[in-house]
């Protein structure tokens, strides 16, 4: 292991001392934090492969104090106001939070998204301790909420959003709340303004957005650039309202890139210390090309090119086939200046590399540098340089940005008109970064870097004071007025700005005043920006966009009896000019009109139409035209609960309700006044999760006679599953709702049944193996009370009795295993049926003798199972026998329930007790009863008795007509040699008895 040095310096580099005996010698380091509050506070942390622990420093670094912790820190975030406040992010996806910095820590959450939690913004939220989380729920869903760093317990929680929103997708910025929620794979965004409610942003209505980033919202403004439907590799600029809910467009087909984390990068540039004034870059006709305005993005121009190059030669560059073009990125290491760079504290002077031509370009870049706000370039190097601002933007400071090692650096005093070149190392240096405080009186640089690829760092120190020689008074100053192409107007108003005359060596006071005068204009055209649903014409003017209608009730006459009612334009923010006469860009106030309802939509306010039982669904009510003051609402949630409002602003924050039960709901919205109605219609799918599900199937059929299966899913659903039937090896499954399906095996032997239910994104599934065979013999089989006492009723434990008693069975009779299967039915008493299958070497043409032989085997069990010779061992003490309980001509399985199985035995046994005792004493002799249902013969003789059956659909037979017990019992045996069971049977009562019509 390498343990690294950590050394300190308090005098600007001068002198370092060594810390590590401070923090520990054996102490491995991963990262420092210097608290942007107090730059007294120091936090540093161990490696968690050696330990978990923070170093915390007071003093800016003389002393620490080491406190163990018993989580891996990712990264912390410290409150913007309060200097031991921290928030801590986990490897494992917890936020943590310490009121004492880092001496103690509270888990606030868990399943936290990285870099999705903020402080409270002070002045908006009303506690400082607030903390806003995205928590993960499932993949692709998360929840926005809102707490307490120490008190973030469930009852205190507050979920302001309705509903589930996109992961990675919450952002905490200023005075906005954002967020985005995805169905049917279209993204809808949502905006808090002022911790408000929700609302959904409007972008123009076929502005289809793929993707939205939020660049800015300086000034109480929304800056996004947004990818729409039709656009690959760029995105466009739009604009918002202060509330960040209605978009304009600004600026097409903008350049972006790709950070190394995969972040977007979008070549847009505000410049400091000029309001209103921005630079991109434009994909145009497959070139790149840079664009600037003054207005906020109200227009957008090329910027001019030098008239000569560094050397003096004449460009000869002419607007707009030639022009400059600049790289706008940031720079991804903190300790260089990136390639464009600007400072409030001398506006109107921006430096950037770049090029001049048709098109920005990656080579051959030079240094480009205005003095008057971007109205006029000079070239000042014909290489990429790292430009830095000295004495509060009073010099300049440039570094040749190469990867061979230098030992020069340049200084201007006049705005770039004249560089002086000094020496700051004896050798050349491999230069990685400058350090500097900014925004401080003193006036130290240190370049560090390395003399060659096997070197230490090396920190060069730099006191550029003595460039100077004095404070600036009155005298050094001068004035500039801002324009734009000669236009003094800019941004509503005539400003003059406070400069440094160029050459004088005096040093810049810190508070001067950069703005000497200003003067509000007249308004024009482009002091405004075309409001939502209007576009900028060639003239300058706005007009309503195709799919906009001007004279529809705007957004604020929902609250009030009158609205103001565009014209068409909406003021620049921080715009600041003034309207003479008439307001003639400015809205006007109309009195609400008395319409119908129009445009009621209805939805969730996750937008989903599935939820599940006894969870809160949020009904969201949205009305695009009418009086919503004066429209009565009512709502059915379909399950006989309805609900009236007197007005529709009273469900601005949505309408929750409750479903109990399962099922597919109708619910439908009317809203309602005195000049007409609407109404909106959704079907909800409430429904609970799958938990089992259970394949109820015979586990033997015959070829070519159809089977009942049903698929008994727990807790039962009404209307709200599909299911999915998988027979043998096929590639597409028969698709129902309904949770049964009738099958017909055409195929012998074994044959593999899957159902699959899907509830939703859950899917479970059950299988069956039937076995097909052409004929064969059963028995109903019950056992010893003892058994159910053990019988904890799941297919696993009924499999392996099966097994035992199959091999029981064998041993006994001599018959092979595989010529039997016995299934045992779910639910209590426990039964079971045994099938006795043909032997597999039995052909077609000798099915008379096969099915001789399975009769002979079948009086074998007969006889054991009446004398008790079917036994096995459940436990050391409990042995169970094994009872015959009824002969039967096929598989006794309801496949309406899989309960009902001992249900249906039950009902045999009560009716063939009462039927044996009147055949008893009519022929005095035992004989099976046999139970087929037919057709209905409904007869009205006084001499017909009733057969089996729960209704008065079943048929009834004269006694002087009832067949022999001898005939019965020759007949029976002929039924099971045709196939067994139903209609065979059927058509040989019917055809032998024709009186007889079910027996």
């Amino acid at each position: 292991m390498m343990f690294l040095f950590l050394c300190r310096s308090s005098d600007y580099g001068s002198t370092y001392s060594k810390l590590n005996d401070k923090v520990g010698s054996r102490t491995v380091l991963s990262y420092l934090y210097v608290c942007p509050t107090n730059k007294q506070k120091i936090m540093m942390l161990s490696d968690p492969e050696v330990e978990s622990a923070v170093l915390i420093s007071s003093d800016e670094g003389a002393s620490f104090e080491k406190y163990p912790i018993n989580f891996n820190i990712l990264s912390l975030l410290f409150h913007p106001a309060q200097e031991n406040w921290i928030l801590a992010y986990s490897h494992d996806g917890k936020l943590y939070s310490s009121m004492d910095f880092g001496r103690k820590w509270q888990l606030v959450h868990d399943n936290v998204m990285p870099g999705r939690f903020y402080w409270a913004v002070m002045g908006l939220d009303r506690e400082s301790d607030v903390v806003h989380i995205e928590t993960r729920i499932a993949k692709g869903r998360a929840q926005y909420v809102k707490c307490r760093a120490q008190r973030c317990t469930e009852g205190n929680k507050l979920y302001l959003f309705p509903g589930y929103v996109d992961t990675n997708s919450m952002v905490v910025q200023d005075e906005y709340v954002f967020t985005q929620v995805t169905k049917s794979g279209r993204a809808s965004y949502f905006v808090s303004y002022m911790r408000e409610s929700f609302k959904r942003m409007k972008l123009p209505k076929y502005c289809l957005p793929k993707d939205m980033h939020i660049i800015s919202t300086d000034e109480k403004q929304v800056f996004a650039a947004v990818q729409e439907w039709n656009q690959n590799n760029t995105y466009s600029l739009y604009i918002s309202d202060s509330a960040g809910v209605y978009f304009t467009l600004s600026l097409e087909n903008l350049r972006t890139s790709r950070g190394p984390a995969g972040n977007l990068l979008v070549d847009f540039y505000k410049v400091e210390g000029i309001n209103g004034m921005y630079l991109a870059n434009k994909l145009l006709d497959s070139h790149v090309k840079t664009f600037i305005t003054y207005n906020k993005g109200q227009t957008w121009a090329l910027l001019p090119a030098p008239v000569a190059d560094v050397a003096g030669n004449n460009l000869h560059c002419i607007l707009p086939f030639c022009s400059l073009h600049l790289h706008l990125e940031m720079s991804e290491n903190p300790y260089t200046s990136g390639p464009i760079t600007s400072k409030k504290s001398v506006p109107g002077i921006i430096v950037a590399s770049g090029n001049i031509g048709t098109e920005l370009s990656s080579t051959n870049l030079g240094m480009f540098i205005t003095s008057d706000a971007g109205n006029s370039w000079r070239q000042v190097f014909d290489e990429e340089h790292n430009v830095w601002f000295l004495d509060n933007g009073g010099a300049l400071l440039a570094v040749l940005h190469s990867p061979t090692p230098i030992r020069h650096l340049w200084i201007s005093l006049d705005e770039g008109k004249k560089w002086d070149r000094h020496s700051f190392s004896l050798a050349p240096l491999y230069v990685d970064g400058v350090l500097m405080e900014p925004e401080s009186d003193n006036h130290i640089i240190t370049f560090f870097g390395h003399f060659s690829h096997r070197s230490e760092w090396q920190l060069i120190k730099i006191d550029y004071k003595g460039l100077f020689s004095r404070r600036c008074m009155d005298g050094d100053y001068q004035t500039w007025q801002l324009h734009n192409k000669g236009e003094l107007c800019v941004m509503g108003e005539k400003q003059i700005y406070m400069k440094r005359r160029p050459g004088n060596r005096c040093m810049l006071a810190q508070d001067y005043s950069r703005i000497y005068s200003s003067e509000p204009c007249l308004c024009t055209a482009y002091d405004f920006e075309c409001d939502y649903g209007w576009e900028r014409q060639t003239n300058g003017m706005c007009s309503p966009a195709f799919w906009f209608n001007p004279n529809g009730v705007a957004k604020s006459c929902s609250t009030s009896q009158s609205f103001l009612n565009s014209t068409g334009y909406r003021k620049v923010l921080s715009n600041n000019c003034k309207e003479a006469g008439r307001n003639v860009y400015s809205p006007k106030r109309q009195a609400c009109r008395p319409r119908s309802p129009r445009g009621l939509r209805l939805s969730t306010s996750h937008g989903e139409l599935s939820s599940t039982v006894g969870s809160n669904v949020t009904f969201m009510l949205y009305l695009d035209d009418g009086d919503s003051l004066k429209t009565s609402i009512q709502l059915d949630f379909g399950d006989g609960i309805k609900i009236i409002y007197s007005n529709l602003s009273r469900t601005d924050d949505g309408i929750g309700h409750i479903y109990r039960a399962t099922g597919i709901y109708r619910v439908t919205a009317m809203a309602e006044n005195s000049q007409g109605s609407d109404s909106s219609i959704l079907f909800l799918h409430i429904t609970s999760p799958v938990e089992r599900v259970y394949l109820s199937a015979p586990i033997v059929a015959i070829r070519g006679k159809e089977v009942n299966l049903t698929a008994v899913v727990w807790p039962s659903h009404t209307r709200t599953l599909t299911f999915f039937w998988w027979f043998h090896n096929s590639s597409e499954p028969i698709i129902t709702l309904e949770g049964s399906v009738s099958y017909t095996f055409q195929k012998g032997g074994n044959n593999k049944v899957t159902v699959q239910v899907a509830s939703g994104s859950i899917i479970l599934q059950d299988s069956k193996v039937l076995t097909v065979k052409e004929f064969f013999r059963s028995l109903l089989l019950s056992f010893s009370p003892a058994l159910d006492e053990h019988n904890p009723d799941i297919p696993e434990w009924r499999e392996d009795i099966g097994r035992v008693v199959r091999t029981a069975l064998s041993q006994v009779s001599g018959v092979s295993e595989d010529q039997l299967l016995v299934s045992l039915y779910p639910g209590l008493p426990s039964t079971a049926e045994l099938f006795v299958l043909p032997d597999e070497h039995t052909s077609t043409e000798n099915r008379k003798g096969g099915e001789e032989a399975l009769d002979r085997i079948l009086d074998i069990f007969v006889t054991a199972l009446n004398q008790g010779l079917i036994q096995f061992e459940l436990k050391a003490d409990i042995r169970i026998v094994v009872y015959m309980t009824q002969q039967t001509l096929a598989p006794l399985v309801d496949s309406n329930s899989i309960h009902s199985g001992s249900a249906m035995l039950l009902l045999l046994t009560v009716v063939l007790v009462g039927l044996g005792a009147f055949f008893i004493y009519k022929f005095k002799r035992k004989i099976p009863w046999i139970h087929v249902q037919t057709e209905d013969s409904r007869e009205k003789d006084p001499e017909v008795i009733s057969t089996v059956g729960q209704n008065d659909n079943m048929s009834k037979v004269k006694l002087s007509e009832f067949p022999s017990p001898k005939e019965l019992m020759e007949k029976e045996l002929e039924a099971r040699s045709s196939g067994g069971i139903g209609r065979n049977m059927e058509r040989i009562v019917t055809r032998e008895f024709p009186n007889c019509t079910n027996v």
